[in-house]
């Protein structure tokens, strides 16, 4: 198939395909598929490959798995980025670079109910706000320490599942994450993501008073004891994710939402307003670089590269990333 086309360089294809999509696009819509193909570029590099003609379906099923595990992609963005390699390689096949139908070839992550583009991130306001409400009516309640340690530490939805109550030190005041998947809790990237996390006195003090008055005396069927307990034992992801969306409506923590209906507990991620649990860690992460953290310890607290925390978590516009490093040099 390779002989009836033309050599075609990665760089020199990537330049031509966005010099076409600005014929009929905005500039924010090309540099967005830069982005995206800025990653492809580097996979190539990474493996080699100096010439498109050489792609088969196989190679861009392995470039599919790379990205998402590079990039910590959550399945919305994953789509997002495949959707533009696909337009990508279709323009290829026009130019004679790869061979025909190769973009079919890409298959498309399928959304849960719920998923959709709007990949939002939870805002620091907002965040404070419904921490404020559960404070006041919910205290200690199993919303209150899920949405305490989500934004307060961090850590991804995976990770709080995983949680034990042995894994909570009142006295260090400390959280540690840990690898446990000989008993159903393994973590996103495994032993490497192992970690200890220091907690403020306010969380601390959440996470003691729901363990000590409010959690339910269970244990799961490894006979580990969930911190994050259910009745029936250990919550499930369905159960925190359905849970997040629902206390991130505007409506239930007394604020206006503009949703045509009310949506009940298990239909809350159909109102516009609701953030899945990696819109509450996108926000988290967010809030502390724009809080001045310094970005390897972000990066660490997280268990996110310091390339993917740039790339997917920083939410900080050009302007405050300007003003941020006029107050780190300004005495210089």
């Amino acid at each position: 198939m390779t002989g009836t086309l033309e050599p075609l360089e990665p760089e020199e294809a990537v330049d031509l395909y966005l010099a076409q999509r600005s014929d009929n696009a905005s500039e924010r819509t090309v540099q967005a598929h830069r982005y995206r193909l800025k990653h492809f570029l580097r996979w190539c590099d990474k493996e080699n490959i100096t010439n498109l003609n050489t792609l088969s379906g196989r190679s861009l099923q392995q470039f599919r798995l790379w990205r998402r595990d590079d990039g910590d992609l959550n399945t919305v963005s994953l789509r997002t980025q495949l959707s533009t390699l696909r337009a990508f390689i279709r323009f290829c096949e026009t130019i004679d670079g790869v061979e025909k139908d190769l973009h079919d070839k890409i298959v498309l992550p399928t959304l849960d109910d719920g998923e959709d583009a709007r990949d939002d991130t939870l805002e620091a306001e907002r965040a404070e706000k419904i921490l404020d409400y559960l404070r006041r009516f919910e205290y200690a309640s199993r919303k209150h320490v899920i949405a305490t340690l989500l934004w307060n530490t961090s850590i991804r939805m995976g990770a709080c599942v995983a949680l034990d109550t042995q894994d909570f030190d009142s006295e260090e005041q400390s959280l540690a994450i840990r690898h446990r998947p000989e008993t159903g809790t393994a973590l996103k990237n495994k032993a490497s993501g192992e970690r200890i996390i220091a907690l403020k006195d306010r969380t601390n003090k959440v996470v003691a008073d729901w363990i000590e008055h409010n959690r339910p005396d269970v244990t799961d069927e490894h006979g580990r004891d969930p911190l994050i307990a259910t009745e029936r034992g250990r919550i499930s992801k369905s159960n925190l994710r359905a849970l997040t969306y629902h206390i991130s409506r505007p409506c239930y923590y007394g604020g206006e939402c503009q949703c045509s209906e009310e949506y009940p507990y298990s239909y809350a991620s159909k109102c516009d307003h609701s953030r899945s649990p990696h819109c509450w860690r996108r926000g988290s992460l967010t809030h502390l670089l724009r809080e001045d953290v310094p970005q390897t310890v972000v990066s660490d607290r997280g268990d996110v590269s310091p390339d993917v925390l740039a790339d997917h978590y920083d939410q900080m516009t050009e302007e405050e990333k300007m003003e941020q490093r006029r107050d780190h040099l300004e005495d210089l």
